[in-house]
């Protein structure tokens, strides 16, 4: 099996596809599927989705498609995501309220455990299901809940004093919204989302007269 950090963010992101849709394909109860079935039912390439599954093994029976069951915790445990893994936001503004809330940051495999801000007024106020702690709780919090990730949803003058907060409290991973270019620790894994950066490229094609 390919080591999961050798494998290209590209397939990386259509397993998760894949997994998506095979977790509703086992609420829906069914049991088994073909990669053509999969990719009828969800638009998606039934040769690529057998390309992408080789790469990890022989999961089905020419003929006969998929276990449903078998597949996702397959597929879950590729991911790194057979288990629920803790986090935490920092900046609990606009951004980091919403997705304090977001059902893809509250499922099986992840769980937000704690918001943080340094904004004496929103200190103590409750969101969704978290009650907002100050940030120099975050050694403690991180320590005490076994948190693997950090979210950063702060200005971008204050990402990277906190990023290093989170480095130094001892998160293995960080998912940055900050429009700033962190100092990496080469010890985090760290991804960047810029949604400016998505919003101009659309505004380009659309200026441009592009066809989608």
């Amino acid at each position: 099996m390919p080591h999961r950090q050798a494998v290209p963010p590209v397939t990386l992101n259509r397993l998760s596809i894949y997994l998506r849709c095979l977790r509703r394909l086992r609420q829906e109860g069914v049991r088994r599927v073909s990669s053509q079935m999969m990719a009828n039912q969800y638009r998606l390439s039934a040769a690529q989705i057998r390309k992408d599954l080789t790469q990890f093994g022989e999961f089905g029976i020419r003929g006969v498609g998929y276990e449903v069951d078998k597949l996702c915790d397959r597929l879950a445990a590729v991911l790194g995501v057979d288990h629920t893994r803790a986090i935490v936001i920092i900046g609990m503004g606009n951004l980091g309220s919403a997705l304090a809330c977001h059902v893809g940051f509250n499922n099986d495999s992840f769980s937000v455990v704690a918001g943080f801000d340094n904004d004496r007024n929103r200190v103590g106020a409750t969101v969704g299901h978290l009650q907002i702690s100050h940030i120099s709780d975050l050694p403690d919090v991180v320590r005490r809940r076994c948190v693997e990730i950090g979210v950063l949803t702060v200005p971008a003058p204050a990402a990277q004093a906190n990023y290093d907060s989170l480095v130094e409290a001892g998160v293995r991973a960080v998912l940055n919204f900050a429009p700033v270019r962190l100092k990496l620790d080469s010890r985090v894994h760290t991804k960047n989302v810029d949604l400016s950066i998505n919003l101009e490229e659309l505004g380009f094609f659309l200026g441009n007269g592009a066809s989608p």
